[in-house]
């Protein structure tokens, strides 16, 4: 019987591992991706949309371009992980494996902040990043309130990226000076995971274009045109920008793989409780420190997924495994026509190193040439 790999999600982590799989084994090993939806799309798009430089039409990636690369696509939501069987089942079929990957992402749960889906447009949610594009450019005067109000969240700088993308684009519309941008934050520092000399970096860019930054601040609810912070004080707005909270997939929750609200937990080897089943990218929750994670990014997926397709390989080829996550990276910081980058290493002795480079124009080259570069390898 030919050995089976199923792949749950088809995001960074999920096409990184099937790609370097695919690369590294015999045709007759079966490599299976399985996800809800039928394409892909890097999040850092949507920064795109807002802007008007891009279309989610012309960006999204069919995901059954994989077949042809000898990797099978099931285009299904998984309904049930059975790792006592090692069967994975979706609406209409019945998948067994040998070795499970889990880089099912996570959910968008507004509905954890009471009034945010009524009052607020969410950031993350492709639904609304038109519609906040068509907000900025109506918008007169006021004030535009950011808001984070769930940790962790993914792409930690994205946020602050798109608070300096519309910064710029009501300066080109000149209505920046009839306008306040806010913004709140329950972390205490701009990027609590990049440590307090690169956050005190990004606060000083977000000073520098007025962007006023609120930190400890937990939002519990939001009402019309209104914040309402745990410490009983308010703020006002016009328009509400927010990242909502996030949570695991429910298949996660049943499958006992994370305990309710949570992440799964793992290690630099990215192995779960359960024999031959792994957990990559913004699903788990890896600590790089006692009390810093590794941040929800796509780079890190991608990391994790390659360093898990090595381990699964060797398995395979019967040779010594110790293939683990480098946890090196780094995220563009977009800001209009430039761009920053925060360089980490999550992993260095003693303590993790961030930087921010400053911005620049090659910068947000560079930004374009990732996607590329990505897309051209993996679909």
């Amino acid at each position: 019987m030919a050995l089976q790999i199923l792949i749950i999600g088809g995001g960074f982590g999920g096409l990184a591992a099937a790609n370097e799989l695919r690369a590294n084994l015999p045709s007759d090993v079966k490599i299976t991706i399985i996800d809800r939806k039928d394409y892909f799309m890097m999040d850092l798009v949507k920064l795109w949309i807002i802007k008007g430089t891009r279309k989610f039409e012309t960006s999204k990636r069919p995901l059954n371009t994989i077949v042809k690369k000898g990797i099978d696509f099931v285009n299904e939501q998984v309904t049930l992980i059975d790792t006592g069987q090692q069967k994975v089942k979706t609406a209409t079929k019945e998948l067994s494996y040998d070795y499970l990957i889990v880089a099912a992402g996570v959910e968008l749960a507004p509905e954890k902040i009471p009034g945010l889906s009524a009052n607020g447009m969410i950031l993350y949610d492709l639904e609304h990043v038109s519609k906040i594009r068509q907000k900025i450019l109506d918008i007169k005067s006021g004030k535009i309130a950011f808001a984070i109000t769930g940790m962790p969240y993914k792409c930690p700088p994205a946020p602050f990226e798109a608070a300096l993308i519309i910064n710029s684009m009501l300066q080109e519309i000149g209505t920046r000076k009839n306008i306040s941008i806010d913004f709140y934050s329950l972390g205490p520092i701009t990027l609590p995971a990049a440590g307090p000399v690169v956050s005190k970096q990004l606060l000083d860019i977000l000073e520098s274009e007025n962007i006023r930054f609120h930190g400890s601040h937990k939002i519990i609810s939001v009402e019309q045109n209104t914040l309402k912070f745990e410490d009983q004080s308010t703020a006002n707005f016009d328009l509400l920008i927010a990242v909502p909270p996030h949570k695991a997939p429910q298949v996660i929750y049943d499958t006992g793989l994370a305990q309710e609200g949570m992440f799964i937990p793992v290690k630099r080897d990215c192995r779960t409780q359960f024999d031959k089943v792994y957990a990559i990218g913004d699903v788990t929750n890896m600590m790089a420190t006692e009390k810093i994670a590794v941040p929800k990014a796509g780079i890190f997926a991608e990391g994790q997924g390659v360093a898990v397709a090595q381990d699964i390989i060797s398995q395979i080829r019967k040779e010594k495994t110790n293939s683990i996550f480098e946890g090196r990276g780094g995220c563009f910081v977009e800001m209009g026509t430039t761009a920053g980058y925060v360089y980490v290493d999550m992993f260095a002795e003693p303590n993790p190193i961030t930087r921010l480079d400053k911005p620049a124009t090659e910068h947000m080259v560079e930004k374009e040439q990732f996607e590329k570069e990505r897309l051209e390898k993996w679909l």
